[in-house]
């Protein structure tokens, strides 16, 4: 009688889904919270933005780092020491008391610090991905990881409205910080950094994991990927540039939409937070069904269809819908055509990851945390130039400016070949 397979990385990978919505939860909280806090601080959009970046600049420039770390030290250790990093600094947010002198400058110091901390998730999830999961399964591994993104998104608008009105913006922050503490303590339990070191996996399942590896999930020095190699990858600077369109775009839904519709477009405080919620949603959708679809378009037609034509093709109808939402007369007509340009672009998010854990193997981690740079970079930006842009030129640039971003980033796929592994003996790309 043949043993039954198990599930085990899939309850591995749910748990990155709940990890990934709790971080998410904590970051876009402070959108939600982002008028009371300006309100009561006294603070400027453009003042209350830099508060918005300084999380952006910390996230991108730990990227590499936290990448580094997931390599190094295997995504179970690195992801528990990042959960407990950023619900302190989550709970710090909310102890930042207006009469202390230089609120502002200390608001900036946390929410740095704050992403610095969350830098690691994606890129540990992608080390675990490249162990764990086989890659005719990658796809939907990563599809379902950034759910959590539209998921913790999603989840945001009503639940920090409601605590905002019961109990005040700074019990949202402590909530959040002790939600992601007990997730992160399952995952320090469940999780093991190789299926081979974990006794609940079944031989089949162990057999499946292995046979459908592209190189062997034990990390060794000797065959680590120089960062010379990563540096000169045409794939890797190819999903980075596309990244941080990527990045750009997805920031201006996740730091400005909600106050967008509530000043711009004139919604009350509950429509508002309806109608902001519309966007993480439709991510969670394109999210896993841009995971199916990678990994069925991938097995019909190859990879170069299923990671890459299908990104483009993403990224180019998210630009097209960005333009239409932009413009549109009545506020729930746009926040709908708006909401549909999130969930197009989110329809490419399993690409990204899934190509950079195809192509760099053990050395996933170091190769997509310098790709998440890119994105958080253009977050960065967006958070910086958003309110700037509006405020000289009116709020449909700001999505023109996205929409055309989204284009450039569909263009950059074309130098893409998720066939092209890298290896430490392999600078140029070409398949081993």
């Amino acid at each position: 009688m043949a043993e039954r397979r198990g599930n085990l990385r899939w309850f591995l990978v749910f748990w990155l889904f709940v990890l990934s919505t709790v971080s998410y939860l904590d970051r876009v909280n402070i959108s939600i919270a982002g008028t009371s806090i300006a309100s009561e601080y006294h603070l400027s959009k453009v003042q209350l933005g830099w508060v918005f970046s300084a999380f952006f600049w910390g996230y991108a420039l730990f990227q590499t780092f936290g990448g580094w770390l997931a390599d190094r030290f295997g995504p179970r250790r690195v992801l528990t020491v990042g959960v407990v990093w950023w619900g302190i600094f989550t709970a710090l947010t909310a102890g930042v008391w207006p009469s202390l002198a230089g609120a502002i400058v200390l608001f900036v110091i946390v929410r740095f610090l704050l992403g610095a901390g969350e830098a690691i998730i994606f890129p540990a999830s992608n080390q675990f991905v490249a162990r764990w999961i086989p890659t005719q399964e990658r796809g939907f591994a990563n599809g379902l990881i950034f759910a959590g993104v539209g998921a913790g998104a999603s989840s945001a608008p009503a639940l920090v409205t409601y605590i905002m009105l019961h109990y005040g913006w700074r019990w949202s922050f402590w909530f959040s910080a002790v939600v992601g503490l007990l997730v992160g303590a399952v995952w320090y339990l469940a999780a093991r950094d190789t299926p081979e070191e974990h006794r609940s996996v079944s031989g089949a399942e162990l057999a499946h994991i292995q046979q459908g590896r592209s190189l062997s999930s034990r990390p060794t020095d000797s065959n680590k990927i120089p960062w010379s190699t990563i540096l000169q990858s045409r794939e890797v600077w190819g999903v980075t540039i596309s990244y941080f369109c990527y990045g750009y775009v997805a920031a201006i839904f996740f730091s400005w939409f909600y106050i967008y519709l509530a000043e711009v477009r004139g919604l009350n405080l509950k429509n508002s937070a309806f109608y902001s919620s519309l966007p993480p949603i439709a991510m969670v959708v394109c999210s896993l069904l841009g995971g199916i679809f990678n990994d069925k378009l991938s097995a019909l037609y190859g990879k170069r269809t299923g990671r890459c034509a299908l990104a483009a093709f993403a990224l180019v109808l998210a630009s097209i819908l960005l333009i239409l939402g932009s413009r549109a007369a009545s506020a729930p007509v746009a926040s709908l055509v708006l909401a549909g340009g999130a969930g197009a672009l989110y329809l490419a998010q399993s690409s990204y990851w899934s190509v950079t854990a195809d192509i760099a193997g053990r050395s996933a981690g170091s190769a997509s945390g310098f790709m998440n740079m890119g994105a958080q970079l253009g977050s960065a930006v967006t958070a910086l130039l958003t309110p700037v842009i509006a405020a000289r030129y009116g709020w449909t640039y700001p999505f023109l400016v996205a929409a055309t971003l989204s284009a450039l980033g569909a263009l950059a796929w074309a130098f893409v070949n998720p066939s092209r592994q890298l290896s430490s003996t392999n600078v140029s790309g070409a398949t081993p």
